[in-house]
Formats: C-alpha cells, structure tokens, sequence
C-alpha cells in the first residue's frame, strides 16, 4: 500500500504531462543592451565646424530622436529620390531576400503541422496466382484472385515534452532572421544607392577642377609662348609649362574611367543592364548637406541595427536546438489507428464483413545508444555558445560603426574647413603669380608651384565636401537605417507574409 503510495504522485505527474504537455530544454531571453549612454569616450560636442561652401553647413547632433524611413530624402535631391525609389522596386536582391522569407515561413508551417494527426487514404489493386504449395489466401481456395483494399491510417505523436514546439521556436527563429536579412537588404541597398550617388559626384567635381586647373595652365602657356616670341623667356620654361599641362591632363582619363564605372554601378542598382543607363546625374552642389542628425540612445541601437537583430535571431534558433537535443532523450509515444476494407471483387468492398481496423500505441524510449545523444546535446550547446559570442561581436562591430561614424563627421568637418581656407589662399597664390607672369616678374618655377598647390587644394575640398555627405549616410546606415519607420518595408514583408506578428 506505501508503494502505490509512493508511485501516485509519479503517475498523477506522467498524465499532467501526456494532457498538458511540457516544453523541455533552456528558454530564451533576449539579452540586455549594453549599459551605456553614449558612443564616444568624450562627450559630443554642439556642432560640427563649418566652411563656407557649398555642404560646410555646421551639423547638430539629436541624441535620441528616431531616424526617418526615408532618410535619403533629407539631402533634397529630386534625382536621388527617384532613383532610390526605382533601385527599390526593381532591384533583385529585394525580391530574393522575400523569396528567402516565404521559404522560411512555410517551413515553419510545415513543421507546426505535426501538432496534428497525420491522416493518410491508400485505394491498391492487384491481380495474384497463388502458388499450390502454399495454403490460399481466399476463403474459396481460389488460386488465381484479384485483390483490392481500401485504407484510412491515422497516427499521432503527442508533443508531450516539447520537441516538436522547440522545432518549431528553431525554424520560427530562422524566419526571423530571414525577416532581418530582407531589412538589410533593403538598407544596404539604399544605402548603396546614396553613396554612390555621392561618389559620382565627387568624380564629377574632381573632373571639373580637373578641367579649370588645365585651362588655367593652357591660359599661362598661351602668355609663355608669347614670351619666348619676344625672347623675354627660354624655350625650356615653355617646355616644362607643357610638361606640366600633359601632367594635369594625365588626371582626367581614371576620373572619367571611375565616373563609368559608376554609373555602371548606379544603373545596375536600379535594377537595369548597363546599355539602359539611368537618367538621373549627381553633382555635390545638387545635394544639401542635413544640419540636423538624429542619434539614437544606445538602448535603441540593439533593437535597430538589423544585423545585431539577425544575430539574436540565431542565437534564439541555437538556443532552441539545444532543447531539441535534450527532449530527444525522453520518450516518444505515437498513437495509430486505420481502417479499412478488402476484398477480391471491387464491388465487395462495400461489404461490412469485409472491414478490417486497428488501433494501438507505441513508446519509444532511447536506451543505449553510445553517448550518442549526450554529445548531440554538448555541440548543441556550444553550437549556442558560439552564437552567443557572435552575438556580442556584431554588437561591439556596430557600436564600433556608429563610433567610427561620429568620429569622422567631426573629422570631415575640420578637413573641409581647413581644405577650403587653403583653396582660397593657393587660389589668390595662383592669381597673384599669373598677373606677375603676365608682367614678367615671376620665374617659372614660382608659377608652377602656385599651379600645383591649387590644384591639389581644389581636389583635397572637393573630396572633403564629398566626405562630408558620404559619411552623414553612414551615419544613418550604421544607426540601422530607420527601416522600422519604412513603408517601403513594410510592403515589402507584407508581400512575403507576417512574421512572428512583426509588421
């Protein structure tokens, strides 16, 4: 009496667990964000320094106002816009990443499936001869006989300790992450889009003060060779003036060639060959530089940054795994059950004596198998150990972006300063030295000094205007792009299907 004593409990705990069931194995939580309040060890100053050209406007950092969807538009640019709309709708890497999404869904859907019985119909036909030695098989000695049955099977494995729902919290995980990757996609792809865009106009900025920097010295030769008509200067100033022209022309052939190439680059973006080249052109003065850069708390970056978000997503589907590992350890018990009926004339089928049925269980508990699920269970873990540790590396690489991001903002705006108060000063050189030409008090080597300091002035501004909208978009792109605020994604996940109730 003291045993079933003893027992009942057990066996009260055994059916709570056959009726309610039980999800076996490690849950996850989300990890916390760091605990930090700001990007930089020195806090950030008011404003960014400011020159006077065009994109040397002072910047302002917001700390913790949200980042526009379509932050792209705060340059005002009519051409970037559509261009960044068009690399949208007929990109293909937007339409794979949904493809990629879908995929995962239906995974998902196709294991919760096993939640419920497994229901199967079988309708065979056969014609036999039966050998004479054997006993026969129809009830009328028969030993030439055609046979057909009809069949209903059933079975079902209750999910008693959780393995099918950590399955399904795996692949639910995966789906996510597939969510996460189509956010990326979507940000790296109008991310992209804007640099280029700034790049092709930086090239042609470079390939215009190119262009001013050779007719300047085609100008001085034109007085030079006047000169040497009137014996005022040798022919060999004359030659190393043109030595100097065929130098500065030298620079125009890898500017033209990498403003081709990217246009190729654009046109492709935009979801085009590149015989069918976009029509939209950039040029830096096109573009406003934004003044107002809203910063997002750090709290907030984890949950922006769709890369960290994809690296949590693994983590929770390794994390999954592992109470996949430990449940199959546990006793699996399937329930069947069919019916049906045979019988050697199709239309006998229908006869009640011809019907046949079976129900019954079965329980399979793992026993000795070598260790085998002890050890599938530890790389399980380690398997969640090493995402965890990615999971922490994309967090410290994203806070490194942002970092680096506000770092060279500041940097950018003191280098645009500096490079335009030395264009000013190599440009009033250079005016100074022409008009001496002009009057024969300067040597040619005075001029060629002032020629060259203009020229790597005018390239050194505009490269630093050009860094200065390069890196206001990674900005935005290293603070996760605002895709949360875009109705472009959300169309683009509603195309795929709901995820785990996101968008």
């Amino acid at each position: 009496m003291g045993m079933k004593r003893k027992l009942l409990p057990h066996a009260g705990l055994a059916a709570g667990l056959v009726l309610a069931g039980c999800t076996l194995g490690p849950d996850f939580h989300t990890p916390a964000p760091p605990p930090v309040t700001g990007y930089t060890r020195q806090p950030l100053p008011a404003q960014t320094e400011s020159a006077p050209v065009a994109g040397g406007e002072a910047q302002h950092f917001t700390s913790g106002n949200d980042i526009p969807g379509e932050w792209w538009t705060l340059f005002h640019s009519e051409a970037l816009n559509s261009l960044v709309e068009e690399a949208i709708r007929a990109n293909p890497t937007l339409p794979a990443a949904q493809a990629a999404l879908r995929s995962a869904m239906e995974n998902v859907r196709a294991q919760q499936g096993l939640f419920y019985p497994q229901v199967s119909a079988n309708l065979s036909a056969n014609a036999n001869r039966q050998s004479e030695a054997l006993s026969p098989v129809l009830s009328n000695n028969a030993l030439f006989y055609s046979l057909y049955q009809t069949e209903l099977n059933a079975s079902w494995t209750p999910d008693i300790f959780g393995n099918n729902r950590r399955q399904v919290e795996a692949l639910q995980a995966q789906a996510d992450a597939q969510h996460y990757q189509l956010d990326a996609a979507y940000l790296a792809l109008t991310a992209n889009v804007v640099a280029g865009a700034v790049q092709e106009a930086s090239l042609r900025g470079q390939i215009e003060g190119t262009q001013q920097v050779i007719q300047s010295i085609q100008d001085a030769l034109t007085i030079m060779r006047r000169q040497m008509q009137e014996g005022q200067i040798s022919g060999g100033e004359v030659a190393a003036e043109e030595a100097a022209l065929a130098q500065a022309q030298q620079l125009l052939p890898p500017l033209e060639k990498q403003l081709a190439q990217e246009r190729d680059l654009l046109t492709a973006l935009a979801g085009r060959l590149p015989s069918d080249e976009i029509a939209q052109s950039f040029e830096l003065s096109a573009l406003q530089l934004p003044q107002d850069l809203p910063l997002s708390l750090p709290s907030m970056l984890v949950q922006q940054r769709p890369d960290i978000k994809l690296a949590e997503s693994n983590m929770r589907a390794a994390n999954a795994q592992v109470g996949v590992a430990v449940t199959n350890m546990f006793p699996q018990i399937t329930i069947s059950a069919n019916i049906g009926t045979v019988a050697s004339r199709i239309g006998d089928l229908v006869q009640p004596e011809n019907l046949f049925w079976t129900v019954g269980g079965n329980l399979l508990q793992p026993v000795f198998e070598g260790g085998r699920l002890k050890h599938l269970t530890r790389a399980a873990e380690a398997a969640y150990d090493q995402s965890a540790a990615n999971y922490r590396n994309t967090v410290l690489t994203a806070f490194q972006n942002v970092a680096d991001t506000l770092h060279e903002l500041q940097s950018d705006a003191e280098l645009l300063s500096a490079a335009s108060a030395t264009e000013t000063a190599a440009l009033r050189s250079l005016n100074i030295a022409r008009r001496q030409l002009e009057l024969g008090q300067i040597q040619y080597l005075g001029l060629l000094t002032a020629q060259q300091a203009y020229e790597q002035a005018l390239i050194t501004r505009i490269q630093a205007q050009a860094s200065r909208f390069a890196d206001t978009a990674a900005l935005f792109q290293a603070l996760g792009g605002g895709w949360w605020n875009s109705q472009a994604v959300v169309e683009a996940a509603y195309k795929a299907g709901p995820v785990n109730g996101r968008h």
